[in-house]
C-alpha cells in the first residue's frame, strides 16, 4: 500500500517507517526538520518537509502521495519534566497538533479519498476521577478528573479519539501505553539513575507501559487490517508506581527511589505528576490482541526494561 506517515522522526517513527518499508509498502514520510529528510530516505522512504497546522501544506502533500492510508503521529514533546507543573502550557504545540493538526489531515484525506486514517492516542492522558484495579477497556468512559493546569491537554486526546473514528472512511485510533525502549523515554531513565524520581503517597498509581517497537509492530498491524475503532496498546502487566518504579530502579543500578508525602511534592512537582501517580488506572489490551492479531513482545515491563537498559 502507499501510506502516508506524518511525525514520522520521531520516537515511534523511527521504528514504524523501517517496519513499514521492511513489510513492502511504499511509505511518504513527514518531518518539520529538513536536516531530518536524510535519514527518512536512509530508511526507504520519500521525505517531505511538512508543518501539520499548514491547512493548504498538508493538503497539497497528501494530493501528491495519493496515499491508501495515513498514520498521524505528529507531536512536539520536550524532555524538560518540570514542565509538568502546568502541563497544558508544556503540550501547548503538541495539543494544536492533536486538534488542529488532525482536522487538517482528515480534510486532506476526505478530499483524496483516503481510505483508512490510523492516529495517536494515549493511555493515561489524565489523572482518573475514580482511581481503582479494574482496567479500563476501549468501552468504558473518558473519566479524567479536571486539574486547573491540564485541561487542554485531555481535551486534545478526546478531539483526536473522537473526531478520527467519526470522519474518517476507516479511522482507527491506537492509544499507546508509555513508552519505552530504544529511542524513547531516555530522560526517564537519566532521572531514575540520579534518584530524581521520587514515590510519590504511596505510589499506588497503575501505569501501562509499551515497548516502543512493540507499540511499532501494533501500530503496523492496525495499518494493514483490522475493524475501524479505538484500541489499548498496552503490554499485558499493568502495574502500580510502587512496583515498577524501584525495580527500575535496579535495573539501572541506582538506590531505590525516595519516598515522599503528596503533600510535600505536589507544590514542586505539580498536581498533575502528583495525581498520576497516585490516582490513575491500567488499561487493558484484549480487544487490541484479538482484532489485530497482535501480542507484544514484551508481555511485561519486567522483560522490557531489562532490555532496554543492557
Amino acid at each position: 500500500m502507499r501510506v502516508f506517515v506524518t511525525g514520522a522522526t520521531g520516537a515511534l517513527g523511527g521504528h514504524l517507517v523501517p517496519g513499514l518499508v521492511a513489510a513492502g509498502h511504499d511509505v511518504t514520510a513527514t518531518t518539520r526538520t529538513p536536516g531530518k529528510t536524510a535519514r527518512l530516505r536512509e530508511a526507504g522512504a520519500e521525505p517531505v518537509v511538512l508543518d501539520g497546522l499548514d491547512r493548504a501544506a498538508v493538503i497539497a502533500a497528501v494530493g501528491d502521495a495519493a496515499p491508501d492510508v495515513i498514520v498521524h503521529q505528529m507531536t512536539a514533546l520536550g524532555n524538560d519534566a518540570s514542565g509538568f507543573r502546568n502541563v497544558d502550557r508544556l503540550f501547548a504545540a503538541t495539543n494544536e497538533l492533536r486538534t488542529r493538526g488532525t482536522d487538517n489531515l482528515l480534510d486532506a484525506a476526505d478530499m483524496v479519498g483516503v481510505r483508512r486514517v490510523v492516529a495517536q492516542s494515549y493511555a493515561g492522558a489524565g489523572p482518573e476521577r475514580r482511581p481503582g484495579t479494574r482496567l479500563k477497556t476501549e468501552e468504558d468512559p473518558i473519566d479524567w478528573k479536571p486539574l486547573k493546569s491540564a485541561t487542554q491537554a485531555p481535551a486534545a486526546i478526546r478531539h483526536v479519539e473522537e473526531a478520527v473514528p467519526a470522519r474518517a472512511r476507516e479511522g482507527v485510533v491506537l492509544r499507546y501505553g508509555g513508552f519505552y525502549g530504544p529511542g524513547a523515554s531516555q530522560p526517564l531513565l537519566d532521572a531514575v539513575r540520579k534518584r530524581r524520581v521520587p514515590l510519590i503517597g504511596g505510589g499506588t498509581g497503575i501505569c501501562s507501559f509499551i515497548e516502543i517497537t512493540d507499540a511499532a509492530a501494533a501500530t503496523l498491524a492496525a495499518i494493514e487490517g483490522g475493524a475501524p475503532g479505538l484500541y489499548n496498546i498496552v503490554d499485558d502487566d499493568p502495574a502500580p508506581v510502587a512496583e515498577w518504579l524501584p525495580y527500575l530502579a535496579e535495573v539501572v543500578g541506582a538506590k531505590p527511589p525516595l519516598r515522599l508525602p503528596a503533600w510535600l511534592v505536589q507544590p514542586l512537582a505539580g498536581p498533575f505528576i502528583v495525581t498520576q501517580m497516585t490516582g490513575s488506572r491500567g488499561y487493558s489490551n484484549e480487544k487490541a490482541k484479538k482484532e489485530l492479531g497482535w501480542e507484544p513482545r514484551y508481555a511485561s515491563w519486567r522483560e522490557g526494561f531489562r532490555a532496554w537498559v543492557a
